[in-house]
């Protein structure tokens, strides 16, 4: 099989992913919960782990970075400590479901959305600056579509929140390890990202970087204030409740250790070209719609295409037969959709990562484009 799903998770691993959580399995308990050795061991790779998630994020304090299952449980904690019943947010057209459901759970919530078209920064930024004032309690924006690749102008949006005063929500599931994602230069209240996609870590991680103080998801114990029925009133305890995913914050750590030796850039411009080389390769049939440009300023390597007059659902189907993973359909995000004018029909999206090659990508456009 040859994985172009990288954008849902990275399948391929590196080699340290997967010894390190079979480590982490026979060697360590629950930290903070003993003082004996392998409790111990726990806790200091945790910390090791938040010290090098906050060198490679830009976070001042590694105390502010949160572990959790993923990045929609870490932007369910962002939105329930800024967002009340009755309150007005402005979000992107391009939002995962992630940020939308949560939303829509709030009662009475007033959502305003910035509608512009594909890889058009000066449209989004008139728009978020139409729409955010400074009763606004929240922007909440995605830094990378999921669904095209595009890139947000989201330094610029933070700046614009600063501005007025209003908090910032930065969901960085397609940024973290793709992009330079740095709070320091952000100063957002909450950036959310999972662990599994391009920090190379295991499914059942996600991180969630505090800027401001947060109010608990759930609540339990955290080996701290255990005399206490209150949560801790310091992070990462406040949020922490319950048995760490030891092994899985191994992984990370591992996933995290790769990505800082090759380096974002680098892992950015590779899936990138394989993304041009595909859109190249279809650009010159017609039976093809592809959502591309070669702008490395505006996207990623997350390319969409729809074959015309083919159901969508079916040409993955018949790509996954013929031995290529590629994710077919809305991809938990219909209002990117409608943004782009691809409600009726969602797309085909491809996604590299730094362990696909150009070969790979010639094999699929061949296929494509004798099918």
């Amino acid at each position: 099989m040859i994985y172009f799903d990288a954008a849902a998770t990275t399948l391929q691993k590196p080699k340290a992913v997967a010894q390190a959580v079979g480590a982490a399995m026979g060697r360590l308990s629950s930290p903070g919960r003993g003082g004996y050795p392998s409790a111990q061991k726990a806790a200091q790779l945790l910390l090791r782990c938040r010290m090098e998630l906050a060198e490679l994020f830009g976070v001042s304090d590694p105390e502010r970075v949160v572990f959790t299952s993923s990045a929609t449980h870490g932007l369910n904690i962002a939105i329930r400590s800024l967002v009340r019943p009755g309150g007005r947010v402005v979000i992107s057209g391009y939002e995962h479901n992630a940020v939308t459901r949560p939303l829509h759970g709030v009662e009475r919530l007033s959502i305003h959305m910035v509608n512009t078209p594909l890889f058009d920064r000066d449209a989004m930024l008139r728009g978020f600056r139409s729409l955010v004032t400074p009763q606004t309690d929240a922007v909440i924006c995605t830094h990378v579509s999921n669904v095209f690749g595009y890139i947000l102008p989201i330094e610029e949006i933070a700046a614009l929140c600063r501005e007025r005063g209003v908090p910032l929500i930065v969901d960085a599931s397609q940024s973290a390890g793709a992009l330079p994602v740095r709070q320091d230069r952000l100063q957002a209240a909450f950036i959310a990202m999972p662990g599994h996609k391009g920090l190379y870590g295991p499914q059942g991680t996600g991180v969630l970087l505090c800027g401001a103080d947060p109010e608990p998801l759930f609540m339990g114990g955290t080996g701290s204030n255990s005399r206490e029925q209150a949560m801790p009133p310091f992070l990462p305890d406040r949020l922490e409740a319950g048995t760490h995913n030891v092994p899985g914050i191994a992984g990370l750590l591992a996933g995290v250790r790769f990505v800082r030796s090759l380096g974002v850039e680098r892992i950015c411009r590779h899936s990138q070209i394989l993304k041009d080389q595909l859109a190249r390769s279809l650009a010159g049939d017609p039976r093809y719609q592809i959502f591309h440009t070669e702008d490395s300023a505006l996207q990623t390597g997350v390319l969409s295409f729809v074959r015309r007059g083919t159901d969508t659902e079916a040409l993955g189907q018949a790509l996954g037969e013929a031995g290529f993973a590629l994710r077919a359909g809305y991809h938990c995000a219909p209002y990117a959709h409608q943004t782009a004018g691809t409600i009726e029909t969602g797309t085909l999206r491809f996604s590299a990562s730094a362990f696909n090659t150009g070969q790979e990508a010639e094999e699929l456009a061949r296929y494509l484009r004798g099918r």
